[in-house]
């Protein structure tokens, strides 16, 4: 991902409150396009930084298991 993308995305995002998280988030999934794939990495990149070791292994654990084959 081109570093100008990450940056263009969280300056329009800074200061945004966790409601508003949450409404960009639902609609960007709701709306099911390519385009805002690239936000919501961003998002997830975001947040990994920030993770407990807990926090990430109960989320790539329930990654495992909706991609379970």
């Amino acid at each position: 991902m081109d570093f100008q993308i990450r940056e263009a995305i969280t300056t329009n995002v800074t200061g945004d409150s966790a409601a508003a998280f949450e409404d960009t988030i639902s609609d960007a999934i709701a709306r099911g396009e390519e385009h805002l794939l690239p936000g919501l990495g961003v998002f997830l990149e975001a947040w990994w930084k920030d993770a407990s070791e807990t926090e990430k292994n109960a989320f790539t654990t329930k990654l495992e298991k909706h991609f379970v084959s």
